[in-house]
């Protein structure tokens, strides 16, 4: 009777109509426009040493200089050349953000796991999250920074520890609707543990969302880090971010307003393209 009852409350984890929802939902209108602009943004940031041969930090004396065949987007301030700057800072940026998110998605999901074991784990985790969502971005980066300064390891602590609360709520919320489902109530009675009805049939089905999180999460590090770069807070110079070439030309939009356009379409293209993305993902599980 045991064995039947286990094998009746099994649930379908992953199901292939939910993987087909994910896929057609980016490789048709939003999503696909999505996609495509991530994807050249990334792919150009990940081909800067083919696409460019300038050193992004060799100065020269054309300061200020307007896009020409050696410098398809001028020169910046110090007469580095804003084009390999501009790809090698989307490289940059990536490499932050690829590794802050999966850490800050790690962290949050840990969370909600064990706020699932019992009331108090539950009540502590949760004024956790609200602690984290009482600091503003920018104020947690102050912070932060205050401790370690400006570098890159702060940006990656300061962009995982806003998205704990996102990646912990989203998979918190999804254990309590699932593990009330006839399937996980089936495998309690059948004398299943706590933990594995929470291991083995509630969590595969509740991180549906988290893929959704996910690409709100990438939007949100690329504001994140910009906004850190921008204010000085975060990689060092020389090395080239976005935020920073956007710090960088403030000084010269009146005089010279193509410093700025590269980097934030560049910025805008990313922000935009993961938007669209979670946007389409979004719809798609609502169908």
């Amino acid at each position: 009777m045991t064995t039947t009852t286990t094998a009746t409350a099994s649930p379908a984890t992953a199901s292939p109509a939910t993987k087909h929802r994910h896929l057609s939902a980016l490789l048709t209108g939003r999503g696909l426009t999505g996609l495509v602009l991530v994807g050249v943004v990334a792919l150009a940031g990940l081909l800067a040493p083919l696409l460019t041969g300038s050193d992004p930090n060799a100065q020269s004396a054309l300061a200020l200089a307007g896009p020409s065949t050696a410098h398809p987007f001028g020169t910046d301030d110090l007469g580095r050349d804003l084009c390999s700057r501009v790809l090698h800072g989307i490289g940059t940026d990536l490499a932050l953000i690829v590794t802050a998110v999966p850490a800050g998605a790690l962290l949050g999901c840990s969370a909600a796991l064990l706020a699932a074991t019992s009331r108090w784990a539950d009540l502590a985790v949760q004024r956790a999250f609200d602690l984290l969502l009482a600091f503003p971005g920018l104020i947690l980066a102050l912070a932060v920074t205050a401790v370690l300064g400006p570098g890159r390891w702060p940006v990656v602590i300061v962009i995982a520890l806003a998205e704990v609360p996102g990646f912990g709520r989203q998979l918190r919320a999804g254990i309590l609707v699932q593990r009330e489902r006839e399937y996980a109530v089936a495998a309690r009675v059948s004398g299943a543990s706590r933990s594995r009805v929470l291991l083995r049939h509630v969590l595969p089905n509740a991180v549906d969302p988290l893929v959704v999180q996910t690409a709100v999460a990438l939007s949100l590090g690329v504001f994140i880090e910009g906004a850190m770069s921008f204010l000085g807070l975060g990689v060092r110079p020389p090395e080239p971010t976005l935020g920073s070439i956007l710090g960088q030309s403030v000084g010269y939009l009146a005089t010279d307003p193509t410093f700025a356009a590269a980097p934030l379409a560049a910025t805008t293209a990313l922000v935009l393209g993961f938007t669209l993305i979670a946007e389409a993902l979004n719809r798609g599980i609502r169908r």
